[in-house]
């Protein structure tokens, strides 16, 4: 029903809940990690793993709804599941539109969590999947030498290798040479996945 390479956090001010979510997690084989307040959350060492968070809204120190502010002010993008005790219209459109996955009343069905939790993972992991592809793109865009980024900008427009010689002003010949690398440094087995390439690093002529 889990992945064991994820994390759940949980973080509720009531300790019998948050207890009683965890043991109820933790029976379904998910890994968590319980905090009593915001900013004991926020100063944790989390590990660097695919996760979600479990947000009571209300809390003493720092409301769930500001947590989530302070995460994405921070830059940290963590899919979060809301519980609240008296959830109304406009804090849940609030906490909807800023990212949450989940708004769930308490008393909740734990069919309902686990559903939030397992759709918080998975976009999690996609975040992530994306980040680390856009990473090793970029560290393949910095293998390439200048002459090498401008032919690569022009070749994803379209044009034919005469028609990159004429605007750089060398020869069909050299850019052929030229391409060949870009295909080659950039680990691109088609002009297809070349032009996807670029279109993630946002390169244009």
């Amino acid at each position: 029903m889990s992945d064991p390479k994820s994390i759940v956090f949980v973080v509720d001010d009531d300790p019998l809940l948050r207890d009683s979510v965890a043991d109820l997690l933790g029976a379904a084989g998910w890994e968590v990690q319980t905090f009593g307040s915001a900013t004991h959350f926020i100063q944790s060492q989390r590990p660097d793993l695919p996760a979600c968070l479990i947000l009571d809204v209300e809390l003493p120190d720092l409301s769930g709804l500001d947590l989530q502010g302070e995460l994405a002010k921070s830059g940290v993008e963590m899919p979060i599941v809301f519980l609240t005790g008296r959830g109304d219209i406009p804090m849940t459109v609030r906490a909807m539109k800023a990212g949450a996955v989940g708004f769930l009343t308490k008393p909740f069905r734990k069919e309902d969590l686990f559903a939030a939790i397992r759709e918080a993972l998975q976009r999690d992991g996609e975040v992530r999947r994306q980040r680390s592809e856009s990473e090793e793109l970029r560290k393949r865009l910095g293998t390439l030498t200048p002459r090498e980024k401008q032919v690569l900008a022009l070749v994803v427009t379209g044009l034919l290798n005469k028609q990159i010689a004429a605007e750089l002003g060398t020869t069909e010949l050299t850019i052929k040479v030229h391409r060949g690398r870009v295909m080659h440094k950039m680990g691109a087995g088609s002009l297809a996945d070349l032009v996807r390439m670029a279109g993630k690093l946002n390169i244009s002529p």
